[in-house]
C-alpha cells in the first residue's frame, strides 16, 4: 500500500466522516420535515373544504393521524414522485383517497383500529398461532369456511390467511395470482359481502383475518389493462407498453428470467395491441408502473378496500419485483422499499389497524430489509423453513445453528412468520458465505438436497418432486407436502411402523422449532393432520406442468374425522401437534421474538434459549434418528438451574448426568418451580 493510502474501513469509519454524514442526515431529515409541515399547512384547507359535509368528530379522527403520520408519508412520496411537475397535485389526489377511505372504514374496524394502536405489539403474543389455506381446496367456498370456524379454533389458530380468492380468468391465472379485480371474490367462492361478514365473524372469534394484496402485477382482464388494451393512453401509463425491442433490449440486459425453462424472458408481445408488455412473472401478469403516482393512489385505494373489507394482515406479494429501473436488474431496488412505507405510512392513517407481511423470497440479507415498523411489520423467514429441511437431511444443526446466530434477530418491534411449508416450492436460500465458513461448497450441498428430497439420493427418507429443474446445471426447487418430505409416504408404502413413527416425530420437531423460536407459526393446513402428496395433479392438463400442485391437494376431511384418535395417523399427528401448540400458547416466554442460538456441545442437537420478561425457556432439539447427549454442565448454564421441567413430555429432569434424548425428541425446559419459587 503506498504512503497516504487508506483502506476502506479507515475512510468509512473515518470520525471526521462519520460526523459530517451525521449532519447531512440531520439537515436533509429537518428540511423534509420542514416542507411536510409546510404542505401540509397548505393542503388542510383544501381538504376540509372537500369534505366539509363529515361530521367534526368523524373528520378529527382523520386529521388527528394524517398530523402525526404525514411526514413520514410525504418523506416517501417525495422520494417517489417529487421531480414530478405536478406533485403536489398527486399528493392532494392520495390525501382525498385516505380520507375517502377512512370516512367509510365501519365503526367496529375504526374501534379496532384504536385497540391496535393502544397495544401495537399485539401479534407478539405467544397465543398467536396462524393456518394458511385454499378456500376451494379446504372448504369449497367462503360460506364452508364460516362452518370450520370451530376447527380453527379447535386448532388453535388466531390468524388465517387464505389464499388469493379474488377475481382471475378462469385459464391462466397463477393460482390466483393474476387479479382482474380487487374489489371481486371469485364468483364460485362466494361475495365481497361474504367476504367481509367472515371476516366480522373470525374477528369476534379473536382469529385475524389474513389476504394477499398482489400489487406488482394485475391480469391482464383487469379493468386497468382492458383500458390500456383500447388504447386509453392514461391507463397504458399504468403499465410498461413498448413498441419495438428497443427498451425491452436495454431492460433485459440486467434482468434474470423468473421461469426460463416454461417462459423465457420479461416481456411479452401482444399482436393485438402490438406493444410489448413487461411480463416479470407470465405473459398474462402485466406489470404495473410505480413511476406513475396515479398507479400508487389506486393500488392504495384497493389496499384500503381490503382493510375496510376487515382484513387485518396484507401479504405483499412480490415485492423484490415492484420498482424498475433501467440499468438495474429491477430487485430490491431502494425504491421498492421506499414504495411499501409509503403504502404503510397511508395505511397508518386511514386503517391503523392494518399491518404487512412481506414476501421476499431471496438471499437472507435482503429478506431482512423490508422488515421494519415503517414498512413491513412482519416477513417470511424463508431461511429458517430451508434449513429445518437441511438439518433433517444432514442430521447436522451446524448451518441452521450459525445462519440464525446471525440473521434471525430483527426489530424487535416487528415478527418473523415461521413456517415449515407453504403452497409454494421450497428454495435453498441459505447465504453461500455462511456456507464456506462452515466448510460447505453451496452448489454442491443444494444439488445434494435437491437430490435428497427428490428421494434420488441413497437411504432418503423423502419423497418430493423436483420444481423448475435444470439438467444441465442440477438447479431446481422441491416440491411436496410436508408428511412425504418427512418420510411417511416412504415409510407407509415401504417399511415399518417404527419409520413410520421417526417420520412423525420429524413432522413435529420442525413444527416444534417454528412454535418455539420466537414470532408467529404459520401451519399450512393438512399438515395437522399428516396429509401426503396428491399426484392426481397430473390428469389436470392446466395443472401437470407445474409439480407444486402435489402439495396443494383438497382436505381430506375424512382423515380429519380420525384427528382426535391416537391410533390413526391423523390422530398421531394432530393430537401431538395440538399439544405443542397448547404448550405454547401458555408458555409466556415465548412472547416476542428475543431467542439466543446456543452450542448444544453435539453436532445434531439444535438449541436455543427463549425469554420474555422474567420467563425463561431453554429449547434442546435432535435433529438425528439416533440418541444423543448433551452434557449437564451446559443445561445448567444456560437453563439457569439444576431441576426443570419437560413441557412436552411433563418429565422431571434432574441433573445428575447428561442429559439423554431420544430420537427427535425436543425439549422445552423451564426451570422447576421449586428452583424458580427459592431463586
Amino acid at each position: 500500500m503506498g504512503r497516504g493510502a487508506t483502506t476502506g474501513r479507515d475512510r468509512t469509519h473515518s470520525p471526521h466522516l462519520r460526523r459530517q454524514a451525521w449532519r447531512e442526515t440531520v439537515s436533509a431529515n429537518v428540511e423534509s420535515s420542514e416542507r411536510a409541515a409546510l404542505s401540509l399547512r397548505r393542503l388542510l384547507p383544501r381538504l376540509r373544504d372537500r369534505f366539509a359535509s363529515v361530521s367534526n368528530a368523524q373528520w378529527q379522527g382523520f386529521e388527528t393521524r394524517l398530523q402525526r403520520h404525514f411526514p413520514a408519508l410525504f418523506r416517501a412520496l417525495h422520494t417517489l414522485y417529487g421531480d414530478q411537475y405536478d406533485f403536489y397535485w398527486h399528493l392532494e389526489a392520495i390525501l382525498a383517497t385516505a380520507a375517502e377511505m377512512w370516512l367509510a372504514r365501519p365503526p367496529a374496524l375504526q374501534a379496532l383500529d384504536e385497540q391496535r394502536e393502544a397495544a401495537p405489539d399485539w401479534f407478539q403474543a405467544h397465543e398467536m398461532v396462524g393456518g394458511v389455506c385454499y378456500v376451494d381446496l379446504f372448504a369449497r367456498d367462503l360460506a364452508g369456511i364460516r362452518q370450520k370456524i370451530d376447527y380453527f379454533r379447535e386448532l388453535g389458530l388466531t390468524y388465517l390467511h387464505l389464499m388469493p380468492l379474488f377475481a382471475s380468468p378462469a385459464a391462466e391465472n397463477d393460482g390466483g395470482y393474476a387479479v382482474s379485480s380487487y374489489r371481486d371474490v371469485r364468483p364460485d367462492l362466494g361475495t365481497m359481502a361474504e367476504l367481509q361478514a367472515l371476516a366480522a365473524e373470525l374477528r369476534g372469534q379473536g382469529i385475524s383475518l389474513v389476504l394477499d394484496l398482489v400489487f406488482n402485477h394485475t391480469s391482464d382482464e383487469h379493468e386497468w389493462a382492458r383500458k390500456a388494451q383500447a388504447g386509453d393512453p392514461d391507463y397504458a401509463d399504468f403499465y410498461f407498453l413498448f413498441p419495438d425491442r428497443a427498451m425491452p433490449d436495454a431492460y433485459d440486459a440486467h434482468l434474470r428470467e423468473i421461469f426460463p425453462d416454461v417462459r423465457p424472458g420479461n416481456f411479452t408481445w401482444r399482436p393485438d395491441i402490438g406493444k410489448w408488455v413487461w411480463t416479470t412473472f407470465n405473459s398474462f401478469q402485466w406489470d404495473l408502473n410505480y413511476h406513475n403516482p396515479v398507479v400508487f393512489n389506486h393500488m392504495a385505494a384497493e389496499m384500503l378496500a381490503l382493510a375496510n373489507a376487515g382484513v387485518e394482515i396484507l401479504r405483499l406479494d412480490a415485492v423484490a419485483f415492484t420498482w424498475k429501473e433501467l440499468g438495474t436488474n429491477c430487485e430490491n431496488l431502494p425504491k421498492a422499499h421506499v414504495l411499501i412505507q409509503a403504502f404503510n405510512a397511508l395505511a397508518r392513517i386511514a386503517a391503523p389497524a392494518l399491518l404487512f407481511k412481506s414476501e421476499a423470497i431471496v438471499h437472507p440479507d435482503e429478506v431482512a430489509r423490508y422488515i421494519d415498523p415503517g414498512e413491513c411489520q412482519l416477513s417470511y423467514n424463508p431461511l429458517l423453513m430451508a434449513l429445518l429441511w437441511e438439518a433433517l437431511a444432514t442430521r447436522e444443526v451446524k448451518l441452521l445453528a450459525h445462519s440464525l446466530r446471525g440473521r434471525f434477530h430483527i426489530n424487535p418491534r416487528c415478527a418473523w412468520v415461521n413456517y415449515v411449508r407453504c403452497h409454494d416450492d421450497i428454495g435453498w436460500t441459505f447465504d453461500d458465505g455462511d456456507a464456506w465458513q462452515l466448510g460447505i461448497n453451496g452448489f454442491d450441498h443444494r444439488r445434494f438436497l435437491n437430490n435428497f428430497y427428490t428421494g434420488r439420493f441413497p437411504g432418503s427418507f423423502a419423497r418430493g418432486l423436483p420444481f423448475q429443474e435444470n439438467p444441465k446445471t442440477g438447479d431446481a426447487r422441491i416440491s411436496g407436502m410436508a408428511a412425504s418430505l418427512a418420510g411417511l409416504e416412504k415409510a407407509l408404502r415401504e417399511e415399518t411402523e417404527a419409520e413410520v413413527e421417526l417420520a412423525i416425530r420429524r413432522i413435529l420437531l420442525i413444527h416444534s422449532v417454528i412454535l418455539a423460536i420466537g414470532g408467529i407459526p404459520l401451519i399450512y393446513l393438512g399438515d395437522e393432520i399428516g396429509a401426503l402428496n396428491d399426484y392426481s395433479y397430473r390428469a389436470d392438463p392446466a395443472k401437470a406442468g407445474d409439480s407444486r400442485w402435489v402439495h396443494r391437494p383438497a382436505f381430506d376431511w375424512e382423515r380429519a374425522a380420525q384427528r382426535a384418535d391416537p391410533d390413526t395417523l391423523a390422530g398421531r399427528v394432530f393430537t401431538r401437534l395440538r399439544r405443542l401448540i397448547g404448550l405454547r400458547q401458555g408458555c409466556a416466554a415465548l412472547a416476542g421474538g428475543e431467542m439466543t442460538v446456543l452450542d448444544a456441545g453435539n453436532g445434531h442437537v439444535f438449541g436455543y434459549l427463549r425469554r420474555s420478561g422474567p420467563a425463561r425457556l431453554l429449547v434442546l432439539a435432535n435433529f438425528s434418528e439416533q440418541p444423543q447427549r448433551v452434557a449437564a454442565n451446559l443445561v445448567r448454564a444456560y437453563g439457569l438451574g439444576y431441576a426443570f421441567d419437560d413441557l412436552i413430555s411433563g418429565q422431571r429432569v434432574h441433573l445428575g448426568g447428561d442429559v439423554e434424548l431420544e430420537p427427535y425428541q425436543v425439549l422445552w425446559l423451564a426451570v422447576a418451580a421449586e428452583e424458580a419459587a427459592a431463586a
